[in-house]
């Protein structure tokens, strides 16, 4: 066990996993239908459902990955994030409205009206596949600060993250979601502050100090390391086997589009507002403080690196050349420098950020597992009670696939994880948004053409993962990893197109499903 951590620390951690876990119990009355349980009966203001999609974006990816990535190399992946308002109003008004006239609880609903049920059961199934990587990968980090501040088994820090974790989630339902991720939301900020605040106080120059050593290391610039392990500027242009300034702004574009169309984590958060008013008012809350959320964190990444120049140490020296994982920054720092009772809160910090993001991911994967797959194709019949401890089920048995994957990760997990969530999310992302712009944007296309886009995306996808797991040698790569996603969703818009208008096959009645096709009555 690190010296450092106390048991006043561990008073700390016992007392906001007691304040958390409390909350499951405490709503867990009131989520005894599947509209209550999943939705909250849909009475949600928009002010907390934007807290809680903030506090689901900023998971613990962002908060040990971002000042880790940083910390190694430079800012060049916080470049999507500078897209996202853009994706964002494009959603508001555009994706938002198909969601609200209708009374959905799956973002997958939709597929099924506008093209038929083999589309939506493929996008049901694509979206469970991602949600097992994202929360795999941010079980894993927890692991990682659990592991390096108390000394745990890395394995034994997984499984205990994981049933903590879920507890709350599964039993309280998407209430006990909501009201943890508005809590844990101003922990997060509280722990980044803290880290920043310590640094900032013994940095000789303070804030100055780690703007002016940060430029001259060109620590906030877009450079990002080369084959030699060495910082180097991202071209502006370039190839699609290269890593580029432009071409990661287009993927930023399109993991925001589809995240905001087809990721149910939000499209849930949509269906539970109690109008389309607050519903955009929780779009627009998220926005606000993601971006500056995320910058904070990078700045602390780029705030480490000058406080080791400052003060060397070994172990800091090892995450720069690659000995060591570069994650394992924030968790250092904090085993080494924060004093007793403040370690633990830093702890606990993280953990919420965690904890959001795994609580949503379960709420999500319940829904579109009861709605789009058991009660849509295996028990169509059955009373409230019976598809509520289905999705109850459905989450305890999540929490057992994340801390199986989480497990995996930590053996195989080499590079920056950053570098890896993005090249995992590209890979698993499906060809959804490009899914989703057809039934909004065109008015061709059923259920056989969607077949014949789907099989081309996944292909393509697949082969992509060959080269990314390193079964296809990478010189035979078509593209570099980062932009699998977004090529997948351009294969599904194009061949789902094509196929749409060249294959005969029978019209569906499109009456308020697509921009074309809409009226004017007012979404409520």
């Amino acid at each position: 066990m690190a010296s450092h951590f106390t048991w006043i620390d561990y008073v700390v951690l016992v007392f906001y996993f007691g304040s958390m876990a409390a909350l499951g119990p405490l709503f867990a009355r009131k989520g005894k239908t599947t509209e209550g349980y999943l939705l909250g009966d849909r009475a949600f203001p928009g002010w907390l459902l934007g807290f809680s999609m903030f506090a689901t974006s900023i998971s613990s990816v962002a908060f040990v990955g971002y000042p880790g990535d940083s910390f190694k190399t430079a800012w060049y992946r916080m470049t999507p994030n500078y897209i996202m308002p853009v994706a964002v109003l494009v959603a508001a008004y555009f994706f938002l409205p198909f969601f609200r006239r209708t009374q959905i609880t799956s973002a997958y609903e939709y597929l099924e009206t506008r093209f038929g049920p083999m589309t939506r059961m493929y996008a049901a199934i694509s979206f469970i596949i991602m949600q097992v990587v994202r929360v795999s990968l941010i079980l894993y980090l927890v692991a990682v600060l659990i592991q390096t501040i108390t000394g745990l088994n890395p394995y034994v820090s997984i499984l205990l993250g994981g049933i903590v974790t879920s507890f709350y989630s599964v039993l309280g339902g998407i209430r006990a979601v909501m009201w943890t991720d508005f809590i844990q939301s101003f922990i997060l900020w509280g722990g980044a502050l803290l880290c920043l605040g310590v640094i900032i106080y013994q940095l000789p120059g303070g804030v100055g100090q780690i703007i002016d050593v940060g430029m001259a290391n060109h620590k906030f610039s877009l450079y990002d390391l080369n084959a030699n392990n060495e910082l180097a500027p991202v071209p502006f242009w370039g190839s699609f086997h290269e890593k580029t300034v432009w071409l990661f702004i287009l993927v930023g574009l399109g993991n925001w589009l589809a995240e905001y169309s087809a990721n149910q984590n939000v499209v849930q958060r949509y269906a539970a507002a109690s109008s389309i008013k607050q519903a955009r008012i929780a779009m627009f809350i998220c926005t606000l403080f993601s971006i500056p959320t995320w910058a904070m964190f990078m700045f602390l990444g780029t705030a480490f690196f000058v406080y080791y120049q400052q003060f060397p140490d070994p172990a800091a020296t090892e995450m720069l050349t690659g000995v060591r994982k570069s994650e394992e920054v924030l968790p250092h720092f904090v085993t080494m420098q924060l004093p007793q009772g403040l370690t633990g809160l830093m702890i606990a910090a993280v953990l919420a950020a965690a904890m959001s993001s795994l609580s949503s991911s379960i709420s999500a994967v319940s829904a579109v597992s009861l709605v789009d797959v058991y009660k849509r194709h295996i028990a169509k019949d059955r009373d409230d009670r019976h598809y509520v401890f289905f999705a109850k089920s459905v989450g305890a048995l999540q929490a057992f696939v994340m801390i199986a994957g989480a497990s995996l990760l930590y053996t195989y997990q080499s590079k920056t994880l950053l570098d890896v969530a993005t090249v995992l999310t590209a890979l698993t992302s499906g060809g959804l948004l490009g899914l989703y712009c057809l039934g909004f944007f065109t008015t061709v296309g059923n259920d056989k053409s969607m077949l014949l886009a789907i099989v081309c995306t996944a292909g393509y996808t697949l082969y992509m993962t060959g080269v990314g797991l390193g079964f296809v040698p990478k010189e035979y790569a078509l593209n570099h990893n980062y932009y699998t996603g977004l090529f997948g969703h351009i294969i599904a818009f194009v061949a789902g197109y094509f196929a749409g208008a060249l294959l005969p096959g029978e019209r569906k009645d499109l009456h308020n499903l697509t921009i074309w096709t809409q009226d004017k009555t007012p979404v409520q």
